[in-house]
């Protein structure tokens, strides 16, 4: 079964094998053997790599292909290695097991988010270089740690201390665009140039302490409840940017409609809506509740965390309107704050990447969209290197693609792995 693998499906069975779970907060499994695996396999290729530990046991790989043409910007090809936890009981297959069913799926935490696209790299790299070619330009290949924590111990960390692991650079290409999606019944390919920005709160409720049998209405997990439950159910307006202005209206041509309700127009994406629909506005969602110690002791403190990602440049605005709605004894920490981002649907990088999909898959458009959630494009955004989303995958309708990430039963096609990896070697070759 091994020896019938493609290289990219099996290293991409390979790397989900590395359990690298990322808890947060710097609790995680170290990403130091799956690092090391993606380093031997760029040595075999007669790659020069570089590991490096910004913070003890949270390693982050690094390599540089010379191109044709040294004055041409270097573009970086980037991954994480981490991924978010699975509660194995509640998977069909073991989530580190990398099994490949007979329809050709590759089941595995990580096979969308993102040691797929991890794969598709390492395998397109090396298309090319056994080929005998060389990319047109350089190609800074980096593998970050630390990506499923906002980067606190992987990407921000490397940006800050070896920046000049990406000298020359000007583009990025990494994680969640280039996927296919269904729009009206007609395949679509979604191309992200921009990202929200990501707020991680902690809200805290302070109260007095005393007995549960007692009178008590000066209690902190009520007053917490309240202010959870409000932010949770607040409905957030929408609001565009220029590239959900584009992406709908290329929605509204490709089905030919007259409507002009945002939701309802993102609703023609099918599966893909939840991702769409969450570009479009600000949201709110909590994800985890601290208090008390015992049944019978009120406690005079209680914490949420809260998930907030908001339309880039919006930050200062939403920040005050959730403290508008928690009420102002609600205490507000921001444990991690990224940027938001949004670069325009154009230049070569944008034409080259277009013009690869339609070689690959002639006449289906490409629509730039905003991603709701974020990337290690926001640290590299701080040296002022513009990203995009292109992990360009052919996918079958009906698949929940997007559901994936995250999601319990996480996996993906071979064969839109396979597609991946011959457009983004055309890429590498082209650009």
């Amino acid at each position: 079964m091994t020896a019938e693998l493609s290289d990219v499906v099996r290293i991409a069975r390979d790397l989900i094998r590395f359990d690298t779970t990322n808890y947060g907060g710097g609790r995680a499994h170290s990403e130091r053997a799956a690092a090391e695996y993606v380093a031997a396999i760029l040595e075999e290729l007669g790659i020069t790599v570089e590991l490096y530990d910004a913070v003890p046991g949270r390693t982050n790989v690094h390599a540089r292909i010379s191109g044709q043409d040294p004055t041409l910007p270097a573009l970086i090809l980037h991954g994480h290695l981490d991924v978010v936890p699975a509660i194995a009981e509640d998977w069909t297959h073991d989530p580190f097991s990398g099994h490949i069913d007979a329809d050709g799926l590759l089941w595995g935490r990580g096979a969308v988010d993102m040691k797929g696209m991890d794969a598709m790299i390492l395998a397109a790299v090396a298309e090319v270089l056994r080929a005998g070619e060389k990319p047109r330009r350089d190609i800074i290949l980096t593998f970050f740690a630390d990506e499923e924590n906002g980067g606190v111990e992987g990407s921000t960390q490397v940006v800050a201390q070896r920046p000049d692991w990406f000298a020359g650079a000007t583009e990025a290409i990494s994680e969640v665009g280039g996927y296919s999606i269904t729009v009206a019944g007609q395949r679509a390919y979604l191309l992200q140039v921009g990202e929200k920005a990501l707020l991680w709160l902690r809200l805290s409720a302070k109260g007095r302490a005393g007995h549960g049998s007692g009178f008590h209405p000066d209690n902190a997990v009520t007053r917490l409840a309240e202010a959870v439950a409000a932010l949770g159910r607040t409905a957030w307006p929408v609001s565009l940017t220029p590239t959900t202005e584009a992406l709908l209206s290329e929605f509204q041509r490709m089905s030919g409609t007259t409507e002009t309700d945002p939701d309802a127009l993102a609703a023609m994406s099918g599966n893909a809506q939840g991702f769409i629909r969450s570009s479009l506005r600000t949201t709110t969602n909590p994800t985890g509740l601290e208090a008390g110690y015992k049944h019978n002791v009120i406690p005079d403190k209680a914490h949420a965390l809260i998930d907030v990602r908001v339309l880039p440049g919006t930050e200062a605005q939403a920040l005050a309107d959730i403290q508008r709605i928690v009420g102002e004894d609600i205490e507000i920490d921001v444990v991690v704050g990224e940027v938001g981002l949004e670069v325009p649907f154009a230049g070569d990088l944008v034409d080259t990447m277009v013009a690869c999909i339609g070689d690959h898959d002639p006449g289906v458009p490409v629509i730039p969209y905003l991603l709701g959630g974020g990337t290690d494009n926001k640290a590299l955004s701080s040296l002022g290197i513009a990203g995009y989303g292109f992990a360009p995958m052919r996918l079958p309708e009906g698949l929940d693609f997007t559901g994936m990430f995250h999601g319990v039963d996480e996996r993906v096609p071979t064969e839109a792995l396979e597609f991946g990896q011959r457009v983004l070697a055309d890429l590498i070759r082209r650009y």
